[in-house]
C-alpha cells in the first residue's frame, strides 16, 4: 500500500497545473475538478482518494518512489491521464510518474536554444513524415530522430534556414501507435496529451522516456547547427469533446458553449435550452481561452515546452480562436524566459467563433498584439490565387496569360502590400489590397510572408491547376519569381519543406490523412532540377547577408523603401540609403511575371546586378549604367550600387 498525506495547494491563481510532481521521496498530485466531484487517484493497483484544497484544486501525495508507475486522475468514476501529463503510455491512454532528468540526452544541460531577432528568422515548415520517409540514405525514416542525420542537418544548412516549424509533434489522437507497421498518416492537428511527444515518431512509442528522449535529441541537433526549433501548437480545439482530457476531468469548462433557449408552444408555454458546443474550429468544438484556467493551461504548456525541451517559438493553430488578453499575456510570460521567444500564427478562424470578433486575435487585431506575428494571406493569394479556388489564377498567372498591361492593379496592389510587411505605406493604396482595407501590423515582423504551407496545394501544382498550358520552364521560373517576392518582402519569410525542390502533392489540396505517396518528398528531385535548389539557396543567403530585407521598424520601411513606376505585370521597388545600415546604398528589385521582357526605368547610377534570368551571384552577374533596365519574362532581376 502506498503512504498518503493531503498536501497544501496555493490556490488557483499560483496553480501551475504541474499535475505530478516527481522526487524519490514523494510524488505529489494536484487536479483542477469540479469543487462537487469524487476524485481519486488510480496510481499503479492503489487508489489514491484525492482531497479538495480550496477552489476546484485536489490534491493527495504519495510517500515512496513512484517511479515508472502508471497514473490516472478518476473524476466521478472516469479515468484520464489529466490534462498535464507529462510521459504517457503508448496511444496515451495512461500517464507515467517520470523523474524527466532520466529522458535528457548526453549533454541536454549544456543544450543552447537557438533565439534571434524576428526580422532574421528563415522559417522552414515540415512534417517529419514528409520531410525523411522517402530519403533513401535515412537510418530513422519519419522519426523524430531523422532530424538529427548528417543529410538532414547538411540540407537545413546548406538550404540557409534557420529556423524550423514542426507540424504537431504532441501526442494526437489519429495514429495508432500500436500499429506503426501498418499505412498511417496524418499532419497532426488532432490534440490528446498536449504536453508529451508524439509516440509514432519514436521508434519506441510503448516506452515513455523513449519519445522524450528522442524529442530532446532532434532539438539538441538542430541546435549545434544553429537551427530554431518553432512547434505548431493546437490549443484551438480537441480530437473530440467526450473523450478529451479537458472534459473528463472539468466537464464543459473548457470549451465554449453557446446556449440555444427556444419557446415550445403547448400548453404550458414553456422554454427549453439546448446545449451547443461552439465550432470556430471547425474540428466540432471550440476551447475557452478565456477562461482563466484555460488560459492558465495555454501559459503553462508554451512555458514547459521552452523550459523542459528548449523549443525556440511557437507556432499557434487558428490564433483567431483565442482571446486576446490570453495571446498577450503568453507573450509576456514568455518575455520573462526570453524576449526573443518568437510566436506567430494564423490570424483567423476555421468559423464563427463564440466570443465577439473584437475580443479575438486575428489578424485585424493584430495591432493589438506586440511582437506576435500573423500569415498574409493578402500576399500568398495575390501571388499564385485564392485559397478557395484552386484553378483561379493571382498576379503570376494572369500576367503571364493575359499580358502585362492587363489590369491587374488591385492584385499588385496586394503584393505591394506583403513586400511593405504588412504596414501602412504611402504608396500603397490600402483601398485596393484584397483582404485588408486598413494595414494591420504595426511593426514588419508581425507578419508572416509566403505563398504555400502544408494546408493548401504546394506551389507547383497551384502553378499547374489555375495556369492552363504551363510547361515545366515556365513554371519553374514562376515558381522562382514567386519565392523572390517572399524572401525580398519584409517581414518574416516562410517556406514549406521540399519547395526547394519542385515538392509535389499531386494536386491534392488537403493532404491530413492522404497516404505517404502524396505527402513524402521526392529527394531525386535536388539531382533532377538542381538550379532550383542552388536559387533557393542564395536567394535566401542574399535575404541573410543584406539587413536592407529585413528592416526591424515600420518607420525604417517607409524611410528606405520605395515603389517605381512600372506595368501591372511588373512590381518594382528600391531599398534605398543604405537601408537597415545594409553596405548596399541601393537595391532594385523588380518582379516580372510577363511572357514577355520589360523594360523599367530605374535612377540613373552604375549597378551590379546580382540577379537576373534565374540566376543569382552576390559577386555580380554584369553591370549596368544607363536608366533603363530590361527584365527577362517571368522573372526577377535584383540591381545594386
Amino acid at each position: 500500500m502506498v503512504a498518503l498525506t493531503i498536501a497544501c495547494s496555493p490556490g488557483r491563481e499560483a496553480f501551475h497545473f504541474d499535475e505530478m510532481t516527481y522526487s524519490p521521496n514523494e510524488t505529489v498530485f494536484r487536479l483542477f475538478a469540479p469543487a462537487d466531484a469524487d476524485c481519486y487517484v488510480q496510481l499503479g493497483d492503489d487508489s489514491l482518494h484525492m482531497q479538495l484544497d480550496n477552489d476546484s484544486i485536489w490534491t493527495v501525495t504519495a510517500f515512496g518512489d513512484q517511479k515508472g508507475k502508471t497514473y490516472e486522475f478518476v473524476v466521478n468514476g472516469v479515468a484520464s491521464p489529466g490534462v498535464f501529463a507529462k510521459a504517457v503510455t503508448v496511444n496515451g491512454q495512461k500517464a507515467v510518474v517520470v523523474d524527466m532528468r532520466d529522458s535528457d540526452p548526453k549533454g541536454w544541460e549544456s543544450d543552447t536554444p537557438v533565439r534571434r531577432p524576428a526580422q532574421d528568422i528563415v522559417i522552414y515548415e515540415m512534417h517529419h513524415r514528409d520531410f525523411s520517409v522517402a530519403r533513401p540514405d535515412a537510418k530513422y525514416p519519419g522519426k523524430f530522430l531523422a532530424l538529427t542525420e548528417p543529410w538532414a542537418i547538411d540540407h537545413l544548412k546548406t538550404l540557409g534556414v534557420n529556423a524550423v516549424h514542426i507540424l504537431p509533434s504532441y501526442d494526437y489522437g489519429s495514429v495508432d501507435e500500436t500499429r506503426l507497421d501498418e499505412p498511417q498518416y496524418n499532419w497532426g492537428y488532432d490534440p490528446v496529451n498536449y504536453n508529451v511527444p508524439e509516440g509514432g515518431y519514436s521508434t519506441d512509442p510503448t516506452n515513455p522516456l523513449c519519445r522524450i528522449r528522442e524529442f530532446k535529441q532532434m532539438v539538441q541537433a538542430l541546435h549545434k547547427a544553429g537551427i530554431a526549433v518553432i512547434l505548431d501548437v493546437v490549443y484551438n480545439h480537441t480530437y473530440d469533446i467526450e473523450h478529451s482530457n479537458f472534459q473528463r476531468t472539468y466537464p464543459d469548462y473548457y470549451y465554449r458553449i453557446i446556449q440555444n433557449t427556444q419557446t415550445i408552444q403547448n400548453t404550458q408555454n414553456t422554454q427549453n435550452t439546448q446545449k451547443k458546443y461552439s465550432n470556430g474550429s471547425g474540428c466540432g468544438n471550440e476551447t475557452a481561452s478565456e477562461k482563466p484556467m484555460m488560459r492558465r493551461f495555454m501559459v503553462e504548456s508554451v512555458k514547459y515546452w521552452v523550459n523542459e525541451y528548449h523549443i525556440d517559438g511557437f507556432r499557434f493553430d487558428l490564433m483567431g480562436c483565442h482571446d486576446i488578453e490570453t495571446m498577450n499575456t503568453i507573450r509576456r510570460e514568455l518575455d520573462a524566459i526570453d524576449p526573443t521567444l518568437f510566436i506567430y500564427g494564423e490570424g483567423w478562424s476555421a468559423g464563427e467563433c463564440a466570443l465577439p470578433s473584437e475580443q479575438l486575435a486575428t489578424k485585424a487585431n493584430v495591432s493589438q498584439l506586440p511582437r506576435i506575428a500573423a500569415f498574409s494571406d493578402e500576399l500568398r493569394d495575390a501571388l499564385r490565387g485564392p485559397f478557395s479556388d484552386d484553378t483561379k489564377m493571382g498576379w503570376l498567372g494572369l500576367s503571364s496569360t493575359s499580358g502585362c498591361d492587363a489590369d491587374l492593379g488591385a492584385l499588385k496592389e496586394s503584393i505591394k502590400f506583403g513586400i511593405v510587411g504588412g504596414i501602412a505605406h504611402p504608396q500603397v493604396d490600402q483601398s485596393l489590397v484584397n483582404y485588408s482595407k486598413e494595414a494591420w501590423a504595426k511593426e514588419p515582423t508581425q507578419m508572416i510572408s509566403y505563398v504555400s504551407c502544408h494546408d493548401d496545394m504546394c506551389l507547383v501544382d497551384r502553378l499547374k491547376a489555375s495556369v492552363s498550358g504551363i510547361t515545366d520552364d515556365v513554371l519553374i521560373r514562376l515558381d522562382l519569381l514567386a519565392q523572390t517576392a517572399v524572401f525580398t518582402s519584409q517581414g518574416v519569410p516562410f517556406m514549406l519543406a521540399g519547395e526547394e525542390l519542385l515538392r509535389t502533392k499531386q494536386g491534392v489540396h488537403n493532404s491530413f490523412e492522404s497516404p505517404d505517396s502524396i505527402n513524402q518528398i521526392d529527394w531525386a528531385n535536388k539531382e533532377r532540377y538542381p538550379e532550383v535548389f542552388d536559387y533557393y539557396s542564395r536567394l535566401i543567403a542574399l535575404r541573410k547577408n543584406h539587413p536592407a530585407f529585413r528592416l526591424a521598424s515600420a518607420d525604417l520601411v517607409r524611410k528606405h523603401l520605395e515603389f517605381l513606376e512600372a506595368p501591372d505585370g511588373v512590381v518594382a521597388f528600391r531599398l534605398k540609403d543604405h537601408a537597415g545600415g545594409d553596405s548596399w546604398d541601393n537595391i532594385i528589385v523588380i518582379l516580372n511575371a510577363c511572357a514577355t521582357e520589360q523594360t523599367i526605368t530605374v535612377p540613373q547610377g552604375s549597378y551590379t546586378v546580382v540577379c537576373h534570368d534565374g540566376h543569382i551571384d552576390e559577386m555580380g552577374l554584369k553591370t549596368f549604367t544607363a536608366g533603363s533596365f530590361a527584365v527577362a519574362p517571368f522573372s526577377a532581376s535584383i540591381l545594386r550600387d
